[in-house]
This record gives structure tokens, C-alpha cells and sequence, in this order.
């Protein structure tokens, strides 16, 4: 490979990354903003705001999300490893579509997608969250388990640190979730109030974008290494 073809591809991993990780840190921004100028407040998750004025934006970042994660290639699966870069994305790309198409439960009862059309109101919300779990999982197992695998100690720190807290912030947005729904009217109080499931997904998608900037600027430092004689360059890790 010559040495301008390797940066090409180098670059083009390298803007897929940064869009990715642009679009993470920003999207709980590009929600919460215009909803505190037109209503004043936080809305009690991420998904609520597809209720909201602020529907396309909602939509059009998870589907924006979702599209670059399943054109993400990455590595060819190494020896030992049990699953391919390819198929997490992927499986984390359609996790993300799936939540902008089916929306999480409605303030009242009404058919409003053609996916609540055709699987039901409650089958379209059981697989909005379903998918949401899925997507958090699946961008954690691509830290913890790619991102990390061959990085640098500075940069493996990162990778984890953002897996781990992608995880942690799942598993407490899922209790909150359930105090939400079944729990005591003081707990229920207290995780509307204080938007605990939002804040718990915000982080998650930050940690995700965060690691992804991180893997972009990995690639980066590629440019400035000579290509070996008859290497086939990959991207960094």
C-alpha cells in the first residue's frame, strides 16, 4: 500500500470517529438546550424528547448515529477474539435506529409511527428499550474489548474508564427507570424531579463520544509514522 492511499484511508477512519464522537458529546446538548429556552425544563430521559418539540433532533441524531455505526467497519476480527469490530457497530448502529423508530411510551395512548402501527403501542415500547439497552452494551463492549484491547496505557485507561461508566450509568438508568415505573411515590418523585434516568443515559453518550474522539485522535498519529515496506496499514487502536 502506498503511502497516499494509507493516509486516505487513515483520514477516512479517522472523520467517521470524529463525527461519531462530535455527535455523542453533542446530542444530550442539541435535546436539552432548546428544550430549557421553550419549556423551561429537563425532560425525564433521553427519549422523552422524541415527545417533544425537539422530535427531529432526536430522530435525526440517533439515525445520524446509527448510519455511521453501521458503515464502521474496523478490524478484521483478530485471532482470539469472539466477535468482529464489524458486527458490534453494526449490532450497536441498528440498536440506535431502532430507538428513533420506535418511541418510548406516549404522554397518552395514541398511534403516532407506523411502527406502533404495525407491532402495537406496547411491542414498539418494549423494543425501544430493549434497543436502548442493546446500544448502551454494545458501544461499552467496544471499548472494553476493542478500543482497549491494543491501545496505548494512557489511551487503554481511557477506553475502559469510558466502558465502565457506559455500563455504570446503564445499570442505574435502568433502576431509576424502574422506581419510575413501580416504585413508591416518593422515589418516583424524586427520580422525575431530579431527571435521574436523563442525566444517567447524558453521561453514557458522553463517555461514548468521548472514547470515540479519543480513537480518531489514535488514528491521527498514524499520518505522522512512515508506512513499513509491504504493510497493510490498519487503523490505530
Amino acid at each position: 500500500m502506498d503511502d497516499r492511499t494509507r493516509d486516505e484511508m487513515i483520514l477516512s477512519y479517522y472523520r467517521v470517529r470524529q463525527a461519531l464522537g462530535f455527535l455523542g458529546v453533542l446530542f444530550p446538548f442539541l435535546l436539552m438546550v432548546p428544550g430549557l429556552i421553550s419549556d423551561a425544563r429537563i425532560m425525564p430521559s433521553l427519549s422523552d424528547y422524541y415527545h417533544s418539540m425537539q422530535r427531529d433532533i432526536f430522530v435525526g441524531s440517533l439515525v445520524a448515529i446509527g448510519m455511521f455505526l453501521v458503515s464502521y467497519k474496523g478490524h478484521v476480527r483478530a485471532e482470539g477474539e469472539r466477535l468482529s469490530d464489524d458486527f458490534v457497530a453494526t449490532l450497536a448502529g441498528a440498536a440506535a435506529i431502532l430507538i428513533a423508530l420506535c418511541p418510548s411510551e406516549p404522554p397518552e395512548p395514541a398511534v403516532v409511527t407506523f411502527s406502533q402501527f404495525a407491532l402495537g403501542l406496547k411491542a414498539a415500547v418494549i423494543g425501544h428499550y430493549i434497543s436502548a439497552q442493546v446500544f448502551l452494551y454494545a458501544l461499552a463492549y467496544m471499548c472494553l474489548f476493542k478500543f482497549a484491547r491494543t491501545a496505548k496505557p494512557v489511551r487503554r485507561r481511557i477506553y475502559r474508564g469510558c466502558g465502565f461508566l457506559i455500563v455504570a450509568m446503564g445499570v442505574v438508568a435502568s433502576i431509576a427507570a424502574y422506581h419510575k415505573a413501580l416504585g413508591s411515590e416518593s422515589a418516583r418523585a424524586f427520580v422525575l424531579d431530579n431527571s435521574v434516568v436523563f442525566w444517567c443515559e447524558a453521561v453514557g453518550v458522553w463517555a461514548f463520544g468521548v472514547s470515540w474522539l479519543v480513537k480518531g485522535r489514535a488514528e491521527m498519529l498514524l499520518l505522522r509514522r512512515p508506512a513499513r515496506a509491504g504493510s497493510h496499514a490498519a487503523p490505530a487502536r
